[in-house]
């Protein structure tokens, strides 16, 4: 009988750390392509709150989560740009957001962003995930890494990824993930390649 109520004890503990280990990895897993992706309020550059809902015409939208230091985000800053220069003005603008606590990477304060901001002029929202709260929701591991969501009845996830497949080298890319997705979201075709791996720095938490 001793037994019985030992082993009893053990599968209760058992099942109850599977419940947080398996609960902490559905929080750090994000999203995924197709879910219904919330909203949020963050402050940009320019000091003044920015949700998505405040974009009444976008068709959609080119989430990028990157940040000052890392060299792949540098890397691929220029062709952030050259995304928001493209499909800005078809309905699918860049909204660029800084994941990476400032304590722990002081080149990520938001003093350090409207620095960076104004130096490379960024022509997007460049917003601030102040305590973190916004990137594990998406389930961003990298900078830069990608998500590309489209109005529909709410806002679907449609691309999960890199923006090329050289992040290192804008010289040798062969493959234009984000653009070719965005080009098949705007032919009203189905999307090829909708995930792939993000390439780039850890998140400083």
């Amino acid at each position: 009988m001793k037994t019985l109520k030992i082993l009893f004890l053990l599968t209760v503990a058992l099942v109850a750390a599977a419940a947080v280990i398996f609960g902490m990895r559905d929080y750090k897993s994000g999203y995924e392509v197709g879910d219904i992706a919330t909203d949020f309020s963050l402050k940009n550059v320019s000091g003044n709150q920015v949700s998505l809902s405040q974009f009444n015409d976008a068709k959609g939208f080119i989430l990028v989560f990157m940040c000052n230091t890392c060299p792949f985000s540098i890397a691929n800053e220029e062709r952030i740009l050259a995304l928001d220069k493209k499909y800005k003005s078809v309905g699918f603008p860049v909204i660029g957001i800084n994941p990476n606590n400032p304590v722990v990477s002081p080149g990520d304060s938001f003093e350090a962003m409207q620095q960076r901001a104004k130096e490379k002029n960024f022509t997007f929202p460049y917003l601030f995930d102040e305590g973190q709260q916004v990137y594990p929701q998406y389930g961003a591991t990298k900078t830069p890494h990608v998500f590309i969501l489209k109005k529909e009845n709410d806002l679907v996830v449609k691309y999960i990824g890199a923006i090329d497949n050289s992040v290192r080298d804008s010289e040798t890319v062969t493959e234009k993930y984000v653009e070719n997705a965005i080009n098949s979201l705007l032919s009203d075709e189905d999307i090829k390649t909708t995930t792939t791996k993000a390439i780039g720095c850890s998140i400083k938490e």
